[in-house]
């Protein structure tokens, strides 16, 4: 099997599996950051969010295609520094798959990887979560509860982001 970004176990002309291996494990290290920082049920769709928020910038961040289970700490502050609050995380990942789509297209053909990070991104932008309202100022008294306070329709990509960042925090 090919490694290093690598997407092939063989060579796909010959009919052979193509195996998303770059994509797979960008998704594996974003699982295994959330799953250890504890925030949300894996099997709610604030988990999958943040999975796939924190899936596409470690493997979009990956430039080289040569993340490895070492590099893995030294991307830590990158990672941070992408999912950050004042960062236009969204117009990033729309450069960086365009610019990954361009290379695809020049290389010769398309990248299983690819088509499971832009599945992803699709994913985060058409899907809305009922979310508490951050903006909203409660008129009058106090609110009791997390489920009490106003609610707003949010893209799946807005709350996963912040889930993101908070479990690299919290690695």
């Amino acid at each position: 099997m090919l490694h290093r970004g690598q997407e092939s176990t063989g060579g796909a002309g010959n009919g052979e599996l193509t195996v998303p291996m770059a994509w797979f494990y960008a998704e594996y290290i974003a699982d295994e950051l959330l799953r250890t920082g504890d925030l949300m049920p894996p099997t709610s769709f604030e988990f999958r969010a943040g999975r796939d928020a924190l899936a596409l910038t470690i493997y979009l961040s990956d430039t080289e295609g040569e993340l490895s289970g070492i590099q893995v700490v030294t991307q830590l502050e990158t990672w941070l520094s992408l999912t950050a609050y004042d960062q236009p995380w969204q117009d990033w990942v729309r450069e960086r798959t365009a610019a990954l789509a361009a290379a695809a297209v020049t290389s010769g053909g398309p990248s299983p990887d690819l088509e499971l990070a832009e599945a992803a991104w699709r994913w985060l932008q058409e899907t809305e979560l009922l979310a508490p309202d951050l903006d909203a100022v409660p008129g009058g008294g106090a609110v009791v509860g997390e489920d009490d306070g106003p609610k707003v329709w949010t893209p799946a990509w807005q709350l996963g982001l912040p889930l993101g960042h908070l479990a690299i925090h919290l690695f």
